[in-house]
Order: structure tokens, then C-alpha cells, then sequence
């Protein structure tokens, strides 16, 4: 049994650790041979020794009857743009490679406050900047599915490492679908908390040594199965110590059936289309859920997709410049108040936005909110618990495109993540989980969106809808 508990979800793990039946010394030996044997490069940096250390206090505690919390004795890694104190944190950036914090990261802490042992980080883009998962340090991370495809980015290393068993679960991160495209091509659980409920202090980008962050980038964890989201929601929403909180957060649950939950289906959309394949496999999952006696209603959307889209952007590019220096900036407005005003390129409206005035980001943030208000009803007149949506346009392609093939038309490189980013800027909750497979054998996921703070209704959703496709995940068929 313990040669197969690798592939267990984390849930189960955590019982085999509760029955006896396994130690954590022995639980974490199984995974570091499972690294030790792995070719796709999603675990870059070890911490062994550490780590059975850890492992070794989680047992003594188990045999006290003195479990420290949820996670106790359960391996898991980390994305490497978190920081852990005394394990190298690079964010896959070379000026990084020898960066040894001090401190963990907020989350990390929180973790190790539950009882986890970390084993080690998981691969990411430089500075968490691409939608694959490559860089001069260390390379690129495989997809488990197909060696020739991309992981996604900029989490493409923790979902890569959980889809092909090296660790149950990965603490990941998402600004701008980071989190939840590495999901979706590695056939993993990935959850988008609502914005604010974990605390993004000791995430690179920003700088080591930075409070703040990114008014937008979310920590979240990837994993095999909804509970074990569920484990990692509830440990990563618990304060450690050190952070010297008053308060804690409790986060309704969902009680009621599938057959009694309403959802909305948003299926496509010009400004995003999908492939065949991908629309499919979202009206098959529509179609079971309607066989399940669930009310599904298909909508056009609450949002227009361009103009949400576009106001994203301008928010992702304002708060991208925290740091850039003043000659750089400079520069960059010089570049701006030279352009024509009538340049409707890329490059000419990552410039507006990059040197926009505070002004004008005032006016931004208060678009933000009207559109917060937007979604609210939504949910609330529907009335619907959950939206679905499609995760991506399609499976994942290949590694080290820069463009994006959607049934034969070339679209931008960044409509994979346009879907993701319908809630990016807003905060709401959003969870990818897989549905099945392509014809070339390639995951495909879907998105679950629901109101603020109804996280655990979306993971009950996601247990009913894996139950309805009878499957918990997407095992790889080549996992290195």
C-alpha cells in the first residue's frame, strides 16, 4: 500500500499518517524517491535534510497524541516565489540564486503552523512573468501529459508536480490566471481564493523585504481532489502565530445537493473563442449536471468580456511598476508622450497604462468596484451558487509557443489566460478542475467561479461534479 500512497490524494495520506499505517519519515521518503526518479524538472530546489527533521518532530508528536494542526506530518512543496526561511528562494531569477531568506513567506508560515512538512520549491518564469514555466536557472519544467507541451506559468511547476505525484499538494500563485492555467494543462485542482483571505507578504515579485505586494496576486493551492483544497483553504486562512492576529476567518459552506444548487453556464464568447474539443467537453459536463436534476442556465455573461478584459490590463500593468526604478521610469513616460496618439498597438497601451496618471488608476480602481458590484448581482438575482466557464480556449500547447492556435485561427498568445481573467481584478473565487482529455490525450479543465468569500461552495461543487464525471483527476500518461 505505501508504494501506491504517493498517488493518493492528500486527504487520504493524511489518514494513512492518522491510522498508523504509514510514518511521515516514511511518507516523505516515498516522495523524494518519486523526485529522485522524475525528469520534468518541476522540483529545483531540495531540503532534505530539513524536512526529515520536520517529519521526524511530526511523529513524535503523532505518538504524544500532541498534532500541532491539519496538515501534521503531511509532505507537501512550495512554488519558489515564496519565501522559506534558510531554503533558497530564487522566484527563477538568476540575480536571485542565492537569495536565503530568513523569514517564511505569510503562507508558508501558516503551513508549517498546521503541521506541513516542506520538501522542497517547484519551478516557476523568472519573476513569475510568462505563461510557461522555463528560465536560465534551472530550465524548463515538462507537462506530465506530454513532454512537448507546456506546463502553463507561472505556477507550471507546482501543478506539474502535483499531477505527476512528487507532492499531494503545492502552495502556487495567481495574479493573472498563474495558478489556475498550470491547473488546466496538468489536469490538477486549482483554487483562486477570494482576494485578501491569504496574505501575499514574502512573495516574490515584489522584492525581498517588501510588506506589500501586488493589489491582485493571490497564494492558493494546487492539488488532486477538492478536499484537499479544502485542508490547504482552511490552513492557509488560519493566522500563525507570528502574525500576531486578532481575529480569524470562517467561510460558509455550501450544504446544500448538486440538484439544488443553481449554475449558470457562460460556454464562449467572440472576444475569447474556444476550440471544439474544449466547447464539447463543456456541453457534456452541462449535460450531466442537467441529468443530475440541477438547474443550469446558459448566459451570456454579467460582464462584457472586452471591456472587462481591457480594464484588467490596465490595472495588471500600474500596479507591475512598484518597483521600477526612477530612470527606467522615466524613460518609459518619455516613450509614452512620444507615441502617436492614434498607436492602438500592444506595445503602445502597456505604455499608457505603465505610466498612467494616479488619476487616472483612481478612476481604474473605481471601475474595478462598479464591476465588483456588477458580478454581485449577478450571483444574487439570478440567483445562481456557481458560474462555469471554460478554464482556458484550449489544451495545453506547445512548450515555447508564442502564439495561440484555436481551430486553425492565431489568436494573441494571452487569450489563455482570458477566461482566468474575467475575476482576476475582482478577487472572486475561481477553481479549475479537470474534465477529461483531448484526442491527443491532453488534460481539459474547467473554471468554477462563485461570489466573494463562497469559496468552499465552489469545492463542493467541484466533489459533485467529479463524482458525476467519475473521475477525481487526470493521471499523465508520461510522467517522466
Amino acid at each position: 500500500m505505501t508504494n501506491d500512497l504517493t498517488h493518493q490524494p492528500a486527504h487520504v495520506q493524511l489518514q494513512a499518517l492518522d491510522r498508523g499505517e504509514i510514518s511521515s519519515r516514511e511518507l516523505l521518503d516515498l516522495h523524494l524517491a518519486q523526485m529522485d526518479a522524475s525528469l520534468i524538472n518541476a522540483v529545483v530546489t531540495r531540503d532534505d535534510g530539513a524536512a526529515r527533521a520536520a517529519a521526524h518532530a511530526a511523529d513524535e508528536r503523532r505518538a504524544g497524541n500532541a498534532s500541532i494542526g491539519i496538515l501534521d506530518g503531511l509532505p507537501l512543496t512550495v512554488k519558489d516565489s515564496f519565501e522559506t526561511a534558510g531554503l533558497r528562494t530564487t522566484s527563477g531569477a538568476e540575480d536571485l540564486a542565492d537569495h536565503v531568506p530568513t523569514h517564511d513567506a505569510d503562507a508558508v508560515a501558516r503551513l508549517r503552523h498546521q503541521g506541513a512538512v516542506i520538501m522542497g520549491k517547484t519551478n516557476l518564469p523568472a519573476y513569475c512573468q510568462d505563461l510557461h514555466t522555463d528560465n536560465a536557472l534551472f530550465g524548463p519544467t515538462l507537462n506530465p501529459h506530454d513532454p512537448k507541451r507546456t506546463t502553463g506559468g507561472s505556477s507550471g511547476g507546482p501543478a506539474a508536480a502535483v499531477a505527476a505525484h512528487l507532492t499531494p499538494a503545492d502552495l502556487g500563485s495567481d495574479l493573472a490566471g498563474s495558478l489556475r492555467l498550470p491547473a488546466h494543462y496538468c489536469g490538477v485542482y486549482g483554487l483562486r481564493p477570494t482576494h485578501g483571505l491569504i496574505p501575499a507578504r514574502g512573495h516574490i515579485p515584489r522584492p525581498p523585504g517588501w510588506i506589500t505586494s501586488s493589489d491582485m496576486v493571490t497564494p492558493g493551492p494546487l492539488a488532486r481532489h477538492p478536499r484537499d483544497l479544502d485542508l490547504l483553504l482552511t490552513a492557509l486562512t488560519t493566522p500563525s502565530p507570528a502574525e500576531n492576529t486578532p481575529w480569524g476567518v470562517t467561510l460558509p459552506t455550501a450544504q446544500r445537493p448538486l440538484g439544488l444548487l443553481r449554475v449558470a453556464v457562460w460556454a464562449d464568447d467572440t472576444s475569447c473563442p474556444i476550440d471544439r474539443e474544449t466547447a464539447e467537453a463543456l456541453a457534456d459536463l452541462e449535460g450531466k449536471i442537467a441529468s443530475a436534476d440541477a438547474p443550469v442556465h446558459r448566459t451570456a455573461g454579467p460582464v462584457a468580456f472586452a471591456d472587462s478584459l481591457r480594464l484588467f490590463e490596465q490595472l495588471l500593468h500600474a500596479t507591475a511598476t512598484a518597483t521600477t526604478d526612477d530612470d527606467a521610469g522615466a524613460a518609459e513616460l518619455a516613450a509614452a508622450r512620444d507615441l502617436d496618439p492614434g498607436d492602438a498597438s500592444p506595445r503602445a497601451a502597456i505604455l499608457r497604462h505603465r505610466t498612467q496618471t494616479h488619476r487616472a488608476w483612481l478612476r481604474a480602481n473605481e471601475e474595478r468596484h462598479r464591476l465588483k458590484q456588477t458580478w454581485h448581482r449577478f450571483f444574487a438575482e439570478g440567483p445562481y451558487d456557481v458560474l462555469i466557464t471554460p478554464a482556458a480556449p484550449t489544451a495545453a500547447i506547445p512548450a515555447g509557443s508564442r502564439s495561440l492556435t484555436v481551430d486553425g485561427d492565431v489568436r494573441s498568445f494571452f487569450d489563455q489566460t482570458g477566461w482566468a481573467n474575467l475575476t482576476s481584478h475582482i478577487g472572486l473565487p475561481s477553481l479549475v478542475m479537470p474534465l477529461g482529455r483531448s484526442a491527443d490525450g491532453l488534460p481539459i479543465g474547467v473554471q468554477l467561479v462563485g461570489p466573494a468569500h463562497e469559496d468552499r461552495t465552489l469545492l463542493v461543487v467541484a466533489e459533485c461534479l467529479a463524482s458525476l464525471l467519475g473521475a477525481e483527476g487526470v493521471t499523465p500518461s508520461w510522467s517522466g
